[in-house]
């Protein structure tokens, strides 16, 4: 069994489209301190496909991407640097 990830913050970004879908998960991340957890519960298509790669691109490391039963995904992503 995976271990569970411990997130020190929580979003729900389903209710919202690209671009801003990376843009709130970027405000919230900024807002944590380097090493600290962020959990996004996020849409398939565009946003998953995106905001994850974006993450990476910003130098974040993205710990796991989990398909959830509704078809939604959680995304967990440490902060690296601030």
């Amino acid at each position: 069994m995976a271990e569970e990830i411990k997130a020190d913050e929580k979003i729900d970004i389903t209710n919202l489209v690209c671009p801003n879908t990376f843009v709130k998960t970027k405000v919230v991340l900024d807002e944590l301190d380097e090493g600290q957890i962020l959990e996004v519960r996020l849409n398939g298509g565009e946003p998953v496909q995106n905001v994850p790669r974006s993450l990476k691109e910003e130098g974040h490391k993205v710990l796991s991407l989990n398909e959830n039963d509704d078809g939604t995904f959680t995304l967990f992503v440490e902060k690296v640097g601030d």
